[in-house]
């Protein structure tokens, strides 16, 4: 792709990698930092062609196809650069990436948001021809997370997920001493939209069917670590599940205990305990077995300690 600090018409040849894909979907990817608006617009007014034609967003892209855009110097100078990448990455070859996602940051751009964990990623990183997130986490959630570089490889995952053959397990502290030692919960979940404007999710009976598997790993006098397996990828599911049964998250803003919080945030226990922990699957492109690991956040094990000296002391 030629640069973009040029004031000039743009020429982009399709290759292989973006076969089938939408021309909208494409655009996002490849002008780093151009607004989304800003791509709709010149789609829409015809700025952008496909082979000296005007197309839709929904055109699907051929290999050989040459797309001519119009200078874009000014929409990349007005939308800013994104922050360094601050995670680690855990894991690296032709088709994958996996990083350990801190917490406190979007995955992606939006909803308040201008640039999320994976345009810096694409900034940091601009010899990637694709790269897009095979999943998502909570932005205050921390821990492994998966992205590919080919289109190919995103397809194979995005099935092995709809499948339930992709293995996610997380970490959690919630609030009280929880009775079960291994509890599966299927709770149907249904989003929605506050007065606010805020969206959430809630147990309902008409929702979406919601499958979390929840592993006692230690009691404290008032929490307990659990490890929680997804069977389903529904949004907040481990958090929603958890407040539902009387035990939310620790820190959590939305569904939480808001005075323990607040309590918590004074005595200098910030953020959600809630950690991807590890995740494993069929390599899609080799078919091996796979598996990746991202240590627990150095607050949290501090935290974890702290409970632990504590409850010593009152043995």
């Amino acid at each position: 792709m030629k640069e973009l600090s040029k004031e000039s018409v743009i020429w982009l040849e399709i290759g292989e990698e973006a076969a089938g894909q939408r021309i909208d979907n494409f655009l996002l990817r490849e002008l780093k930092g151009v607004p989304k608006s800003h791509i709709y617009r010149i789609l829409r007014t015809g700025e952008v062609r496909v082979d000296s034609r005007r197309v839709t967003a929904a055109h699907r892209l051929t290999p050989g196809e040459r797309l001519r855009l119009p200078p874009l110097t000014r929409a990349v100078r007005e939308a800013g650069r994104a922050s360094p990448f601050r995670g680690r990455v855990l894991y690296e070859d032709e088709a994958l990436l996996v990083v350990d996602k801190p917490a406190g940051f979007a995955v992606h751009g939006g909803s308040g948001v201008s640039h999320g964990l994976i345009e810096q990623l694409r900034q940091a990183r601009p010899e990637l021809r694709f790269l897009e997130l095979v999943h998502r986490l909570d932005k205050d959630t921390s821990g492994v997370l998966l992205l590919a570089k080919k289109r190919s490889a995103l397809v194979r995952l995005h099935a092995l997920l709809r499948e339930g053959k992709v293995e996610k397990h997380y970490l959690t502290l919630v609030k009280g001493r929880f009775p079960h030692a291994r509890q599966h919960v299927r709770l149907p979940l249904t989003k929605y939209v506050t007065e606010s404007g805020e969206r959430r999710v809630s147990v309902t009976e008409t929702g979406q069917a919601a499958h979390t598997v929840l592993t006692l790993v230690e009691r404290f006098d008032d929490y307990s670590l659990l490890e929680a397996e997804l069977k389903t990828g529904r949004t907040h599911q481990i958090r929603v599940h958890l407040a539902h049964l009387g035990h939310p998250i620790v820190g959590d803003e939305k569904y939480g205990d808001f005075p323990l919080n607040k309590r918590l945030a004074k005595e200098g226990v910030k953020g959600m305990f809630l950690h991807a922990r590890r995740v494993a699957f069929a390599h899609p492109v080799t078919g091996d077995r796979v598996s990746w690991e991202a240590p627990l956040p150095a607050a949290w094990e501090a935290f974890l300690a702290r409970l632990k000296n504590e409850r010593a002391r009152t043995q």
